[in-house]
């Protein structure tokens, strides 16, 4: 889904993930949780990165207007019973990563709480966008139960693996 690069896409794609996701019979507790993951990255990409590139009608562009650019937004239960999802944005000056704020920070949190919310997180660089992706259990023997998380081996995951160098992976 792509949406405008501004705040106002976050109420959205909040909305259109619980819909489809309670559609699925999805748990409510995965449904929450999903929920704040996917408006954590869509805040973080719209408050730090940049927007995406625009598409440019040639004839827009030659009269010197140009659409904004946006970012976007996909989800995906996979047969396994994991939950994908995943923000592209433009990319920032710095890395998306874990802080540790301290107690009086205004911010900082929301990649931390994104860690412990999902079995797994990382960051993946194509030319010109940066994708954060965060997986969580669906089924019932998957969600969680308030103890430690097992983390799922990257290639369980059906999605496009990056190289190495280009994927930065949260560590427990």
């Amino acid at each position: 889904m792509a949406l405008p690069h501004g705040p106002a896409c976050v109420g959205t794609a909040r909305r259109r993930l619980r819909r489809e996701l309670c559609a699925r019979a999805v748990p409510d507790p995965v449904v929450d949780d999903a929920v704040l993951i996917l408006s954590e990255l869509l805040s973080n990409a719209c408050r730090h990165a940049r927007p995406l590139a625009p598409l440019l009608d040639l004839d827009r562009a030659a009269a010197g207007s140009a659409e904004t650019g946006g970012v976007l937004v996909c989800w995906r239960v996979h047969d396994d019973g994991l939950l994908t999802l995943e923000v592209t944005d433009g990319g920032a000056v710095t890395r998306p990563r874990s802080a540790r704020p301290s107690l009086t920070s205004r911010g900082g949190r929301g990649l931390s709480i994104v860690g412990r919310l999902a079995v797994d997180w990382g960051v993946r660089d194509a030319p010109g966008e940066v994708t954060v992706w965060a997986v969580l259990r669906v089924r019932a023997r998957h969600a969680r139960h308030g103890g430690p998380a097992v983390r799922p081996v990257a290639a369980a995951v059906d999605r496009p693996a990056a190289p190495a160098a280009e994927r930065t992976r949260r560590t427990p």
